[in-house]
């Protein structure tokens, strides 16, 4: 959830598209698919990043902040 795993999962998005690029360019079927799938793979970590940081905190159990309150 750090800006450094979002950094990561980015260019690890960025990278795969290059990939696939290069093995569209160069007819590398290979390489398209390996590119795909990394770029994939980097488009899921970092949604996965990103609805971590939008989940509420669960951490307190059944505490819904009110604690003093009732």
């Amino acid at each position: 959830m750090s800006v450094f795993d979002k950094a990561k999962a980015k260019a690890e998005e960025l990278l795969g598209r290059a990939t696939e690029v290069y093995g569209e360019s160069h007819g590398d079927a290979a390489a398209e698919a390996a590119g795909e799938a990394r770029r994939l793979e980097g488009e899921a970590e970092e949604e996965a990043l990103e609805r971590e940081e939008r989940a509420p905190d669960h951490r307190h159990g059944d505490d819904d902040g009110l604690a003093g309150a009732r």
